[in-house]
C-alpha cells in the first residue's frame, strides 16, 4: 500500500502512538523499568501502560521502530498520537511523581530531536490527546499540530478561533469532514473552517458527489492558488472576539493578515442572515464559496455579510 502511495507521487504516512503499550500487547511483557510506576504498580490509562523515556532501552526500541518504517517502508510522515494523560507521573527513580514526569518529558523531547536530526525531511504531527500537549515544547520541534478529532462540523469554527490564538496558522491542522450525504452548504462550511490554516482533508470523499464534491475541489484549488502562500506570514485577528462555543445563535469570524493580503472567514450557524463586522473594507469580495448566494457589502466602517441559509460559511478578501 505504501509503495502505491509513493508511485502516485505522494508521501506515505502512518499513525503511531509510541509512548504507550497496550496492556495485553507483547511490549507489555517488558520489565517494570520500561513503564510509569506509582506505589510499586504500573500506571494504567485507557487500557495502556505509559512508557518511561528515561530508560535508554525504551528509546532504543522505539528508534528501531522508526528506522524500520522510514528505511524499509519509506514512511515520510508520522502522526504521533497520545490518547492518555500522564498527569499521575511516575515515582520510580524519582523524588516525586512530578520530577519523574518532568524528566520523562525532557527525555521525550530529546528522543524527538534525535529522530529529526537523523531524518531532517521527516514530518511529524503532534496530536497530544485533545490538545493536552498543544505547546511549543512540542511544536518547537514538530511541524504540525492536529487541532481536534471533533466530527460535528458546526462545532469546529469556535474551536478553531480559540486554537489559532495558541498555535501558528501554518502549523495548525484542521480536519474537514464532508459527510457522504453532504450538500454544497455543508461541504463548503467544512472547507472554510480549514482554509486559513492547514487543511487535513478527511470525510467520505469516496461517496461525496455532485455539488458537494465540486465545493471540495474548488476549495482545494482556491487554497493552493490564492491562500496557502500567505499563511506562513499570516497573523490572526478576531473581528467578533472569542466565540461562545455553546451559542449557535451567534456568528463566528476569524481574520488573517499577511503583508499585502487580508482575509476573513465568517460562519453563520443558526442566527440571523446578516452578519456585521466592524471592519473598513469597501472593496471586499467573496473568495469562497462564490456560487452559493452569499453576499458581502463593504463600507467605510462596517462589513456586512448576507447568508441566504443557516449553517453557511465563507471567506472574503478585504
Amino acid at each position: 500500500m505504501l509503495d502505491r502511495v509513493k508511485k502516485l507521487g505522494m508521501i506515505p504516512g502512518l499513525w503511531l502512538e509510541p509512548e504507550v503499550a497496550g496492556a495485553r500487547s507483547q511490549l507489555a511483557q517488558q520489565p517494570d523499568s520500561w513503564f510509569f510506576m506509582r506505589h510499586g504498580k504500573r500506571v494504567l490509562k485507557n487500557s495502556r501502560y505509559l512508557l518511561d523515556f528515561r530508560n535508554p532501552a525504551v528509546t532504543r526500541y522505539l528508534d528501531q521502530v522508526i528506522d524500520r518504517l522510514v528505511h524499509d517502508f519509506g514512511v515520510g510522515y508520522f502522526k504521533m498520537d497520545y490518547n492518555v494523560d500522564s498527569l499521575q507521573g511516575t515515582d520510580q527513580n524519582a523524588d516525586s511523581p512530578g520530577q519523574g514526569l518532568l524528566d520523562h518529558n525532557r527525555a521525550l523531547l530529546a528522543w524527538l530531536d534525535g529522530i529529526l536530526k537523523r531524518y531532517p525531511d521527516l514530518v511529524i504531527e503532534n496530536c497530544g490527546s485533545g490538545g493536552g500537549r498543544m505547546d511549543y515544547a512540542m511544536l518547537g520541534r514538530l511541524q504540525v499540530q492536529s487541532m481536534t478529532d471533533q466530527e460535528v462540523y458546526l462545532n469546529l469554527p469556535g474551536i478553531l478561533v480559540g486554537a489559532v490564538a495558541a498555535v501558528l496558522p501554518e502549523q495548525l491542522a484542521i480536519w474537514t469532514y464532508p459527510l457522504a450525504s453532504a450538500d454544497a452548504d455543508q461541504a463548503s462550511f467544512n472547507m472554510v473552517t480549514a482554509m486559513l490554516c492547514r487543511i487535513h482533508q478527511s470525510g467520505r470523499l469516496d461517496k461525496v458527489s455532485g455539488a458537494a464534491a465540486a465545493q471540495v475541489s474548488n476549495s482545494i484549488r482556491t487554497y493552493k492558488d490564492v491562500i496557502r502562500k500567505h499563511i506562513p506570514e499570516a497573523v490572526p485577528f478576531y473581528p467578533m472576539g472569542m466565540p461562545d462555543v455553546t451559542n449557535r445563535e451567534h456568528p463566528i469570524a476569524l481574520g488573517m493578515r499577511a503583508p499585502g493580503w487580508t482575509a476573513v472567514a465568517v460562519w453563520r450557524l443558526e442566527g440571523a442572515a446578516d452578519v456585521e463586522l466592524p471592519l473598513a473594507a469597501p472593496h471586499a469580495r467573496i473568495l469562497y464559496p462564490n456560487d452559493l448566494g452569499i453576499e458581502v457589502q463593504g463600507e467605510d466602517r462596517k462589513l456586512t455579510f448576507r447568508f441566504p441559509r443557516t449553517r453557511m460559511g465563507c471567506i472574503a478578501l478585504i
